[in-house]
């Protein structure tokens, strides 16, 4: 199955699936680093769709994905966004990365961060990554995994 197939059958088959919950809507498919990206626009089903903690879209992600690799297709990784909650969502913690660099800044003190999932940990070294006194370092076993902030080593002045 090739990448335009790979990407018609992610639609329909999410479509199916969300049928079945009585929403009959038309999926937006778009294909992003080999990623299909797969937006629901926003319904009475929000927040039935997105889960706790985006639980169901995890798992709704995970059947399609799954569905894509019992095809042989080419692509099979996928991402599926609910009226922009994960965009929002990444936004909201990046906005409050910037505070914490704002903190580590001030205080020359690194900062471990709660553990968080690799979407989340991404947004954070993207975020720090704007910040030239700043580095990142993802820490920590499974669950357990999350990232420390520190300041980075402030060169010695040179003797001119």
């Amino acid at each position: 199955m090739d990448k335009e197939a790979s990407i018609a059958y992610a639609k329909k088959n999410l479509e199916d699936i969300i049928s079945f919950f009585g929403l009959n809507t038309d999926i937006t498919a778009t294909l992003s680093d080999d990623v299909i990206e797969l937006s629901i626009p926003s319904s009475h089903l929000n927040g039935f769709l997105i889960g706790q903690r985006g639980d169901t879209l995890k798992s709704l992600q995970l059947l399609v994905s799954m569905a894509l690799r019992n095809q042989q297709a080419e692509l099979t990784r996928v991402n599926i966004d609910v009226a922009d909650y994960k965009r929002q969502r990444a936004e909201r913690l990046a906005e409050q990365v910037r505070g914490w660099a704002e903190e580590v800044t001030q205080s020359g003190e690194a900062k471990a961060l709660r553990p968080m999932s690799a979407v989340d940990r991404r947004v954070v070294h993207h975020t720090i990554g704007e910040f030239a006194n700043l580095s990142t370092s993802s820490e920590g076993e499974g669950r357990d995994r999350h990232v420390v902030i520190s300041p980075t080593a402030k060169e010695s002045p040179t003797n001119e």
